[in-house]
Order: structure tokens, then C-alpha cells, then sequence
């Protein structure tokens, strides 16, 4: 039943999103609700959500394939294939966004190296590669156990370089203070750790129904981590803004009071912090839950909507704080405002991309062995 209706779900929201991509491909960003100062918005807050979880479930892969730690014996694959999903979801958003999306040969056939983007551009396209092949070879793990170990020793390293890269993305950019922060490069690996942690506590949680001695050991070790994980973040949290808030730079300060008090203040306080935070917290410190599938996936979920509503709360409010005060007033247009929310057109698109990105991982659970049960283990040697 209640796959049925996450099946229900996925189909509706991929139609939903349909409209939303003719919407994009036929009037181009005339519908986005971003302009010509707020240039960023939902599709790179959730492009930098998604790729972050792409590479924080890959390192959970080499666990397996690379580590041999035994409580993640035969769970490498499901790694990779959820990596796949959401690394497309996080690309395919960044796509769109483009305003030639076409032109993306360019960064291939005309690379700048020196551009941290270009950078990241042929990162994700190996990392891509990286990810498909070994989840070629996971079904012949006796076969190819030498080349999964190189492969993922590579691909750890991507992963890093990527997840640290996209804090270096935001981080160069000294126009922007609230994001030209040392912090954001060594911050950005652990969040993708930790939303990975929490993707795959959902998925064990609500879809692994093999109720025996390794599944409440593996829901019980990705809960700690999920747990010690959020309690970094929030460590990484306090620090950026109140270095922001104690050095005094106004537009900083502005930056940090937008998010806490200002326009976003609900997405900061209600999903990102309480629900995105302190309820996973609670479900994963009170005894005995974290092994409870219902409860478990409940958590990861939470942990997911937090870290996608941080996102935004990294992009948007540092948009939202013109770099000179008199432009607020200088010039009028629909496309010259400070103030953003996404327009009806950009969820359907991102909602359209979470939708088939679940279905695929719905068709695939289904008719391909994922679970550790389904799946041989990898030799030690």
C-alpha cells in the first residue's frame, strides 16, 4: 500500500513537473521569480542539496568496497545507485538553471582550468563516470574486486574535492560576504556526510523490511552517525554567524539578521533548526527508536528537509543585501528587486526532478537486487 502511494506520488509530481520544464524550455527565465540582482535562487539552492548528498552517499559506498567496515557489508550498491539519482537530480537542476543550457559543451570543448566552475563541471562528469562503473561492477563484486577498490579510493577523493569545491564556489566570491568565509569549504564535506547518512537511514527505514540482527545494527550505526553529524552542523552553524555578528561587517550582519528575523525567518527557525535539527535529535537519542524502521526513516527525512532549507538559507539572504544601499532605490523594475521567492514555474520544475528521481529509485528497488540480502559480498582480498 504504501508503496503505491509514494508510486502515486513520483507520477504525479513528474507531471507536475512537465509543465514546468515546457514552461522553462518555451519562455526561457521570463516566469522565474530571480532578476538581475537576485541571480541564484531554488534550482542552485537544491543543485548544491542534492550533489552534496550525492557524494556524502558515495563515501558511505566505499565503506564497502574500499574499507571493508563490516556493518556496511553489502550496502555499497544501493550507495551508489542513490548517489546516481541524486547526483543527476542536483545536475539537472544546475542545467536548467542556465540561461543556455545548450552551450554546456563549452565548458568541455573550451575549458578555463583556472575557473573553480569549470573545475567542478569536469568533477562531476568523472565522478558521474566514476559511480556508473562501479555500480556495473557491483553485481560481479568477485570479478571486479581490485578495480571497486581503485574506483572508489578515486572517488572518494572527487567526492571531497566536489563537496569542499562548491563551498569554494561561494566562498571566493568577496563581493558577498555572508558567504566570503574560510569556513564554507571545510563545512561542506560534512554536510554532504551528514545528508548522506540521513538519505540512507530513510531508505533502510522504509524500505529494508528484512527485520533481522544487521538491519537494527546498520539503522543503529547510521542513526550515531546521523546524530554526531547534526551536532556538527550546528557546531559550523553557531560559529559562522556569530563570527558574522562579532566582526560587524554591515553587510554581513545584514545577511545573518535576513535569515534569522527577516524574510526567511521561518525556514531558518521552523524546517532548518527545529524540524530539520532538534526533532531528529530527540528521535535519535530517545532509546530504542533509531532501530525502529518507521522512526529511523522519519528522522532521515527530517534531517533532508533541514538540509535543503539550509541551502536556501545559504543563497538566498546573501542575494537579498544589495552591495550598495542607494541601488534599492536607484531603479525600478519587476527584475531589479532584492526580495525573492520561487515563482510557481521553478517548483514545478524542482518538484518535477524530486518526483522522477524518486520513481526511478522506485522501478529500480523494485526489479534490481539492492538490499543486503539481494547482494553478494565483496571479497576481503
Amino acid at each position: 500500500m504504501m508503496r503505491r502511494v509514494l508510486y502515486g506520488v513520483a507520477i504525479l509530481a513528474v507531471l507536475f513537473g512537465l509543465w514546468g520544464i515546457y514552461d522553462r524550455v518555451a519562455f526561457g527565465h521570463q516566469n522565474a521569480a530571480y532578476g538581475s540582482y537576485v541571480v541564484w535562487g531554488l534550482w542552485v539552492a537544491l543543485y548544491l542539496f542534492f550533489t552534496g548528498v550525492a557524494t556524502g552517499t558515495f563515501v558511505f559506498a566505499t565503506l564497502e568496497y574500499l574499507f571493508r567496515v563490516p556493518i556496511f557489508a553489502r550496502t555499497g550498491r544501493l550507495s551508489l545507485f542513490l548517489a546516481l539519482i541524486t547526483l543527476g537530480a542536483g545536475l539537472l537542476h544546475i542545467w536548467l538553471d542556465l540561461g543556455r543550457p545548450e552551450r554546456v559543451w563549452k565548458a568541455y570543448l573550451q575549458p578555463n582550468f583556472n575557473s573553480v566552475m569549470d573545475q567542478i563541471v569536469w568533477g562531476y562528469t568523472l565522478f558521474g563516470l566514476i559511480i556508473l562503473a562501479m555500480l556495473a561492477m557491483s553485481f560481479r563484486p568477485q570479478r571486479y574486486a581490485g578495480w571497486l577498490r581503485i574506483l572508489s579510493a578515486i572517488g572518494l577523493f572527487l567526492a571531497l574535492f566536489l563537496s569542499g569545491g562548491v563551498g569554494a564556489l561561494l566562498g571566493v566570491q568577496a563581493a558577498r560576504p555572508f558567504w566570503h568565509v574560510g569556513l564554507f569549504p571545510v563545512q561542506f564535506p560534512f554536510f554532504s556526510l551528514a545528508s548522506g547518512a540521513a538519505l540512507l537511514l530513510l531508505v533502510y527505514g522504509l524500505f529494508d523490511r528484512a527485520a533481522n540482527e544487521h538491519r537494527a545494527q546498520l539503522l543503529r550505526t547510521l542513526a550515531i552517525l546521523t546524530l554526531v553529524l547534526q551536532l556538527v552542523k550546528l557546531y559550523f552553524l553557531w560559529a559562522d554567524y556569530s563570527q558574522s555578528l562579532y566582526g560587524g561587517m554591515p553587510q554581513n550582519v545584514a545577511a545573518v539578521q535576513e535569515v534569522l528575523f527577516g524574510r526567511y525567518w521561518w525556514a531558518f527557525w521552523i524546517l532548518q533548526l527545529f524540524l530539520g535539527s532538534l526533532v531528529p535529535i530527540v528521535i535519535l537519542l530517545w532509546p530504542g527508536l533509531s532501530t525502529k524502521p518507521a522512526w529511523a526513516a522519519l528522522a532521515g527525512f527530517l534531517v533532508l528537509v533541514g538540509f535543503a532549507a539550509a541551502r536556501a538559507n545559504i543563497v538566498f539572504p546573501a542575494l537579498a543585501v544589495p552591495e550598495l544601499k542607494q541601488l534599492i532605490g536607484a531603479f525600478h523594475s519587476a527584475r531589479l528587486q532584492f526580495h525573492y521567492f520561487p515563482s510557481l514555474m521553478e517548483w514545478a520544475v524542482s518538484v518535477g526532478i524530486s518526483g522522477l528521481a524518486g520513481l526511478v529509485f522506485l522501478i529500480a528497488y523494485e526489479r534490481l537486487p539492492m538490499t543486503p540480502e539481494h547482494v553478494p559480498e565483496a571479497p576481503t582480498r
